[in-house]
């Protein structure tokens, strides 16, 4: 194979949902999201926010993704995603998955493999914390190594897909008046509860760069894609922690590990994935070892039809598209 295209798009709560629950019906959000997936082309996808449905005496599986990529040229790819531990099932809701057509020769899931749980005495806490508590980290990394050239055998690309913890400020016993609402009883608790949402989104980013630098060490040559939801924009810490840029770490040794995100290549009045409060914010990534530049010939950022999310959560209307843009790379490799 010589041109590769590579897509990252978070799916937004992708699942079956029942006539008379709250949210479009899955047909519904098929036909309009099913030429997104179309128009992407992607020969290796990188999806967020994949929800799992159960059918009696079966593992519980990507069914509502499986019917979304059907009749494109990803239907009966092989998906490899986010798995309970220990079992055949998938997540219920948020599971990462990359699909593809191409061989997958390896993959891993990662969640404090690298990167020990962090611990915190929350102070806010109705009653507070006597001793440092566990911070879950709730979403894991994907890690797939994918042969790219039946041709050159041994020529793998590996894709990152991660998906970090969001700014929604994480729950504090006591502190929610109304959690449907999100109403906090006080300032310094929503305070607290966004300090360890910051503390679970880093910790992720850390686990992504550790797990960028044992590639490396292993593979000096390696190309490596990390792509995903990033819920950062590019100035934003857990994507420069990824990045690695000499700026950030003043040693010119480490210029070979840095990651450059590919979205520079787009005019900075269309490079944007989110609307929030009428402003667009760059929150999806895809950051690529410099060795795969020589490859690189261009991306897309399919943001047209985006509405603003706020506006959404502001009247619980949601809409059937993904509120997220997907992202798209072009390599050529011949």
């Amino acid at each position: 194979m010589t041109q590769i295209r590579i897509a990252t798009f978070n799916l937004e709560n992708f699942d079956e949902t029942a006539a008379g629950e709250d949210g479009p019906l899955l047909a519904d959000r098929i036909t309009l999201m099913k030429p997104q997936i179309r128009r992407l082309r992607a020969d290796i996808a990188c999806f967020q926010e994949v929800h799992g449905q159960e059918r009696p005496g079966q593992p519980r599986d990507l069914l509502a993704l499986k019917e979304l990529l059907a009749g494109t040229n990803l239907d009966g790819a092989p998906l490899v995603s986010t798995k309970l531990s220990g079992t055949d099932g998938v997540f219920d809701v948020r599971n990462l998955v990359i699909a593809t057509h191409l061989p997958v020769i390896k993959h891993q899931q990662l969640k404090n493999d690298l990167v020990a749980e962090p611990r915190y005495q929350r102070l806010t806490a109705t009653p507070p914390d006597p001793a440092p508590v566990p911070i879950v980290i709730e979403r894991p990394v994907l890690h797939a190594q994918i042969d790219i050239d039946h041709a050159e055998p041994g020529r793998l690309l590996h894709v990152i897909t991660v998906h970090l913890k969001s700014k929604i400020p994480s729950e504090i016993p006591g502190q929610v008046s109304d959690p449907k609402k999100g109403i906090w009883r006080t300032a310094d608790s929503w305070a607290e509860g966004s300090f360890l949402s910051s503390m679970k989104r880093m910790s992720q980013a850390l686990e992504v760069r550790r797990l960028v630098d044992k590639i490396l060490k292993d593979d000096p040559d390696a190309r490596i894609v990390v792509a995903g939801d990033f819920n950062a924009e590019p100035e934003e810490v857990p994507v420069l922690a990824i990045c690695g840029n000499v700026e950030d770490t003043n040693n010119s040794d480490l210029a070979t590990g840095v990651l450059v995100p590919i979205e520079h290549t787009i005019a900075n009045e269309a490079r944007y994935t989110l609307f929030h409060h009428g402003r667009g914010q760059m929150i999806d990534h895809m950051l690529v070892t410099r060795n795969l530049l020589a490859h690189y010939r261009g991306s897309e950022i399919h943001n047209e039809l985006l509405h603003d999310e706020s506006i959404a959560f502001a009247t619980d209307v949601k809409y059937p598209e993904s509120d997220h843009a997907p992202v798209v790379a072009t390599f050529d490799f011949d």
